[in-house]
């Protein structure tokens, strides 16, 4: 009884220690994962509690159902919008980008740690996918917003590579064990199998759950824990009939996620504190797991394979992935880098340790240290590399909070939390003035807290800088009134710089607009009137803002896009709705833009 009190003890406080380590990450700029680990290792047989762990097979089971769970809660913030602009380029990036970078790497590796080819290839598959639980975490909570492109695309890929990094590594390690008995067709009908099935099996079984759960009625805690248990139960059947499990409940918990119900309320808070429970469990694992002297012993080789990674293969492999689809130079740059190495790694150089292929555990030492160093390079400079590739979104239209509450199996009704900022328009206004400014029948005042209290809000009501208003909506408001407690002078230069002065409208027609009068016949201009398809029923100046735009893009837009009118104007999109529509284009002048 003792030995299981002290395994509680020991247990609880590495997960206590790790969250409350939890609030150094935004003070140091340290990812939250790599204090983790740090816990772990602290923890482990080198560390202050000496704890000797070295049970790969126990690490390996509490890897692979953590990252089912982290990809189940990834699933659920899926929005089908992502899909519309990431999907094709996340799919090339999951498939041909996963090999190229293993080929790559592979070469690399081989020469480097002079091995034999197959080992030198089974070392690359194993660090070659991006992690989701490192993507989710780092780009959902570092405080960047990033252009909807990069962002659905960097996500749905680490939620979707899995499954060929893992038949990549279960492949190469039976060709390490039986070279004669493995053929390159057997590997590929392998492959459509595990694809196929992971994505009959998710989307079957989503589509099944997001219809039952509106026709069941719970306790709130009880929705949680039944998707919880129906996305393991797929990942499981679909492991058994040797589909991929992770694709699977990935795919299962978008379509749950997508189809809004009364029954999933309270499901998006609950499943976020299991999956930083599962965060928090798996690399604390994997921290006591590894030795840190044997983690430092290879450290030369361990720079080595992620310089060249971060540098060579991973560029190549994202420039020959996404480059068909239109992606500018600069998002291809940001996504490069971002290639985030995390628990995957890990768990992936787990399998060749308990295959026991010579040379395993250098293998599991240097994919520690490919981690560690992804974490802090990669981790530490997402906003520094956002704001250098130029795929940072300024914005002010985000509430603080927001809350989602059925009042029907089929009517919800929205509560946003909006904070009085210095300098906002809201100063000095009464509440409810604001809201019927936007709409005074689908927007009600919920509460007015001001230092900490609940204000009862009277005709005289004045807002102060610090209040918290809390709105009730029904309709898509949140980012109008967001702008009017938002809306600081130092925000508002920021958005105009990246916007431009003037916001247009996308009916509005180009020639219509006074600030090309005098330039409509310039040499620029007509030289680029020439140049338009033959077959074009419009000429420039006859276009709308909208035509114009999406005739030179040549891409699906997302907010921040720029198409140039000539060297001195540009449009830069501002607003998309989710269907694709573009709602608002800013108007920019590149000199006022430098003046400013």
């Amino acid at each position: 009884m003792d030995t299981l009190n002290i395994l509680y003890l020991v247990g609880a406080v590495l997960i206590f220690a790790s969250i409350m380590a939890s609030t150094l990450s935004a003070r140091l700029g340290v990812p939250l994962l790599l204090l983790f680990l740090i816990v772990g290792m602290l923890a482990g047989e080198e560390g202050i509690l000496g704890i000797e762990f070295s049970q790969y097979g126990i690490a390996n089971f509490v890897g692979q159902a953590a990252l089912a769970c982290i990809l189940l809660d990834g699933g659920l913030r899926t929005s089908f919008k992502s899909f519309r602009v990431g999907l094709k380029p996340a799919v090339t990036l999951a498939t041909w980008g996963v090999l190229a970078t293993v080929m790559i790497l592979g070469v690399f590796v081989t020469w480097l740690l002079d091995v034999d080819w197959r080992l030198g290839l089974l070392m690359a598959a194993i660090v070659g996918s991006t992690d989701a639980a490192a993507v989710f975490s780092l780009l959902r909570n570092g405080g960047v917003k990033l252009n909807d492109r990069v962002q659905a695309t960097l996500e749905l890929e680490s939620g979707a590579n899995d499954p060929l990094a893992i038949l990549l590594v279960t492949g190469l390690i039976a060709l390490n064990v039986d070279p004669a008995g493995q053929t390159a067709l057997g590997f590929l009908g392998l492959l459509l199998q595990q694809l196929s099935f992971g994505l009959g099996m998710g989307l079957l079984f989503g589509y099944l759950l997001a219809r039952l759960l509106p026709k069941i009625l719970l306790a709130e805690g009880m929705y949680a824990i039944l998707i919880m248990s129906a996305g393991l139960a797929v990942f499981a059947a679909t492991n058994l009939i040797g589909g991929s499990g992770f694709l699977a409940i990935y795919l299962t918990g978008v379509l749950i996620g997508n189809h809004k119900v009364r029954s999933t309320e309270h499901v998006m808070r609950v499943m976020d504190s299991f999956a930083w429970l599962s965060q928090a469990v798996l690399f604390v694992v994997l921290g006591l797991l590894v030795t840190p002297s044997n983690v430092i012993n290879v450290w030369y080789y361990s720079v080595a394979i992620a310089a060249f990674m971060i540098l060579v293969a991973r560029p190549v492999a994202v420039y020959t992935s996404v480059k068909p689809f239109k992606f500018k130079d600069r998002e291809i740059g940001f996504i490069s880098w971002v290639g985030l190495r995390g628990a995957v790694p890990i768990t992936l150089a787990i399998l060749p340790v308990m295959a026991g292929i010579d040379g395993a555990f250098m293998l599991f030492d240097i994919a520690f240290g490919v981690v560690v160093l992804s974490l802090i390079l990669q981790g530490t400079t997402i906003p520094i590399m956002a704001n250098l590739f130029k795929v940072r979104i300024p914005s002010n239209k985000d509430p603080e909070a927001e809350h989602e509450v059925w009042v029907s199996d089929r009517a919800s009704i929205t509560l946003y939390e909006f904070e009085v900022k210095s300098g906002a328009f809201a100063i000095d206004r009464h509440p409810m003035g604001i809201s019927k400014r936007i709409s005074s029948d689908e927007i009600s005042i919920f509460a007015l807290v001001r230092r900490q209290h609940i204000v009862i809000v009277e005709e005289t009501t004045k807002l102060k800088f610090g209040d918290r208003v809390w709105y009730a909506m029904r309709g898509n408001h949140a980012s109008q009134i967001a702008k009017i407690f938002n809306d600081t002078t130092l925000n508002h230069k920021a958005i105009d710089d990246f916007y431009g002065d003037w916001l247009l409208s996308p009916s509005v027609k180009l020639g219509d607009l006074p600030f090309f009068t005098g330039i409509m016949t310039s040499e620029s201009l007509v030289d680029k009137l020439k140049s338009k398809p033959e077959d074009s029923s419009k000429s420039m100046w006859e276009q709308t803002v909208a035509e114009y735009v999406i005739d030179n893009l040549d891409i699906k837009p997302v907010s921040g896009d720029t198409v140039a009118i000539s060297d001195e104007w540009s449009l830069v999109i501002k607003e998309v709705d989710d269907k694709g529509k573009l709602r608002t284009i800013g108007l920019k002048h590149e000199e006022l833009a430098k003046v400013s």
